[in-house]
């Protein structure tokens, strides 16, 4: 059944949910709905009461569950749906950091490989003068003996 946005009073919602009104108002005696107030202290049905006292039909008409039952029930579901909004928290603080972390090491990993290239491109470059220097020396230590037949 489609339903427009608002509030609803007791007997729009006890016509909409095949119910007795004397049931919704039990319903509130035991804290298992809340509807607002108008000024007149008259009920008014959102939503999500609607929504809750479906729920309640439910359990109660279909499942056969008590009312004490109902309420341990909605409880649990409070409870359940608080810890997955905490998991789902801690899950995404978990990504997020694990992608600083990624981005922190792939940082990391770019400056070491410029810092290695850079050691590698001073010593390729001592080498060569290192091996200059041999061979001016081997240059300079090569006589130019010149033998002479006798």
């Amino acid at each position: 059944m489609k339903r427009k946005k608002g509030f609803y009073s007791i007997s729009a919602v006890a016509k909409m949910l095949s119910i007795h009104q004397q049931t919704i108002r039990l319903y509130e005696k035991e804290g298992l709905i809340c509807p607002k107030r108008s000024e007149g202290n008259t009920r008014l049905f959102s939503e999500e009461d609607v929504d809750r006292l479906e729920e309640i039909i439910h359990l109660t008409h279909q499942l056969g569950v008590n009312l004490a039952g109902v309420e341990m029930v909605l409880k649990l579901q409070n409870k359940i749906e608080k810890m997955k909004k905490k998991m789902n928290d801690i899950f995404e603080n978990t990504q997020n950091e694990l992608k600083q972390e990624q981005e922190t090491s792939s940082h990391a990993a770019r400056e070491g490989a410029k810092a290695l290239m850079k050691i590698k491109q001073e010593s390729s470059r001592l080498c060569t003068t290192k091996d200059m220097d041999k061979q001016d020396n081997a240059d300079e230590n090569d006589s130019w003996e010149i033998e002479y037949e006798q």
